[in-house]
């Protein structure tokens, strides 16, 4: 039997048991770590929902059909044709990669002199590096056939920072408790703060360059506070390594960040502090949050720097 044969077969039986695929639509609240996603439907919130490899690009603000039942499953995304944004994708990700290339078109070499018109033989050769790779110049004694142009000289390629520690601090003292950097307080033994550390790796990525812009990447875990959105309370600290008495907080509280639990998200630093990090007059990143209310556990920290 075919696919399309035990599809039909399928959707029949579903229509006279269950009176019909009972599709309806959703709006995605996040997308979690491992890919799926947490939905608000039919007024109610659900959280780990399962898509099919039809949803791809998968993003909070999503309206997307979902197909109902004990478990249900996400089938696809409801709106405009996602063609165009991913042709962007593909070109930037084309774009970057001709960079890498070595443009010239053939190397070869022999005893003798090369066969063919239009050989110069340089009186001078210049080279350089240039963001990674080899540049070079030949200097020739005619140029009424006019050298190729020269590109522009890229803009330095993003680094990406991941943390060398992470911890949580209540009390004054490491908590060695938290599994991971951790705001607030469920329990009424006091509030924790936590944070990443990079030691000097976001000063010396970006020493020379102008950074364009910081985006670092969180993943909310699940099991720590409630459900729903809750916002990240970010600081600043000047800590490049766990420190063993308190962990004191620099410039904050910014919310740049909302998450509903499992889920994964991104923020862009403020400049400011993206020009404090690169300078190394601030370290790295921290969360501090009061009371239970916005009570969560937090692991990623991944830092992305792009530079013009």
């Amino acid at each position: 039997m075919g696919i399309r044969d035990q599809l039909g077969k399928d959707l029949d039986a579903l229509d006279s048991e269950a009176g019909g695929l009972q599709t309806v639509s959703a709006d995605v609240i996040d997308v979690t770590e491992d890919g799926r996603v947490n939905l608000r439907m039919m007024g109610a919130d659900i959280y780990g929902v399962a898509c099919t490899d039809a949803y791809r690009n998968r993003k909070a603000g999503d309206t997307v059909a979902v197909r109902r039942g004990a478990v249900p499953v996400v089938l696809w995304r409801l709106g405009e044709d996602p063609a165009q944004a991913e042709q962007n994708d593909v070109e930037a990700i084309a774009e970057q990669a001709a960079r890498d290339v070595q443009v010239v078109r053939a190397a070869t070499y022999g005893t003798g002199a090369p066969a063919g018109s239009g050989w110069q033989i340089p009186s001078a050769v210049y080279v350089r590096k240039v963001d990674g790779r080899m540049e070079l110049y030949f200097q020739v004694a005619d140029a009424s056939d006019p050298s190729p142009g020269s590109p522009a000289v890229p803009s330095p390629k993003p680094a990406t920072i991941s943390p060398t520690a992470s911890g949580t601090w209540r009390g004054g003292r490491p908590d060695e408790y938290a599994s991971a950097p951790t705001q607030g307080d469920w329990t009424g033994r006091g509030n924790r703060r936590g944070a990443w550390f990079y030691g000097s790796a976001i000063q010396n990525a970006c020493a020379g360059k102008t950074v364009t812009s910081m985006k670092v990447a969180f993943a909310r875990k699940t099991g720590s506070g409630v459900n729903a959105k809750r916002p990240m309370h970010l600081y600043l600290h000047a800590h490049s390594s766990p420190p063993s008495g308190q962990l004191n907080l620099g410039s904050g509280p910014e919310d740049l960040l909302r998450l509903s639990v499992g889920a994964t998200g991104t923020a862009t630093l403020p400049t400011s502090w993206a020009n404090a990090l690169a300078s190394g007059s601030a370290k790295g990143l921290a969360i501090y949050a009061s009371g239970a209310t916005d009570y969560m556990s937090v692991t990623g920290g991944r830092i992305t720097v792009t530079f013009s």
